[in-house]
């Protein structure tokens, strides 16, 4: 992440000449994140998909696994992501405005801590019960996934704290938009695992 040197959202090549990214460059923040962004998207949709389709080949096997999730915790943490999301959003707004924006940064980065403590507790109820990775196909499904998520929430937060840090338009962008990527991501996990019977 890099202070602006150049117009907002305008990357500079070395000779001094603008970065063409085409349809990237009319996209808030740097138009390498929205390629990282694409990908983790295709990974999570492939990994949903899976799940998906492994449910349909063992519905009852999944139903009962099901029973011992806590669809209650999961929707706690739901509306804690949603929230940090527009805390996030806000600090982009007073970030525009040239207003003081690090304390939505670091509200969405305590709601970030407390999603991650929401599913720790989540796992430890479920290790409680001797579930595991490897009890069946369903919890590996689960652990993969959501752990997956729960890495790409760590990354999202070690993002936020350096676009503290390294202040400029650009990286206040880029960092949301990292971070509404796991909005979205967690708003097709929690139906997924939690909600479809």
């Amino acid at each position: 992440m890099t202070q602006d040197f150049a117009p907002e959202g305008v990357d500079e090549l070395p000779g001094g000449d603008p970065a063409d990214w085409g349809p990237l460059s009319s996209l808030p923040g740097n138009p390498m994140m929205w390629i990282l962004i694409g990908g983790e998207m295709a990974v999570f949709g492939a990994l949903l998909v899976g799940c998906v389709i492994a449910r349909g080949l063992a519905g009852g096997a999944f139903a009962a696994s099901e029973a011992h999730l806590h669809p209650l915790l999961a929707g706690a943490n739901t509306v804690i992501l949603v929230s940090s999301g527009a805390a996030v959003a806000l600090a982009v707004a007073q970030r525009r405005a040239q207003r003081r924006h690090r304390v939505a940064l670091l509200a969405g980065v305590a709601l970030g801590i407390a999603f991650l403590a929401v599913k720790t507790v989540e796992y430890g109820q479920l290790i409680d019960q001797g579930i595991g990775i490897e009890t069946n196909a369903f919890f590996r499904l689960y652990f993969l996934t959501t752990g997956f998520h729960a890495m790409h929430i760590v990354f999202g937060i070690v993002v936020l704290l350096i676009v503290c840090v390294y202040d400029s338009i650009e990286n206040t962008e880029t960092g949301a938009a990292f971070w509404h990527m796991l909005d979205m991501i967690w708003m097709l996990i929690y139906p997924v695992f939690y909600l479809m019977r």
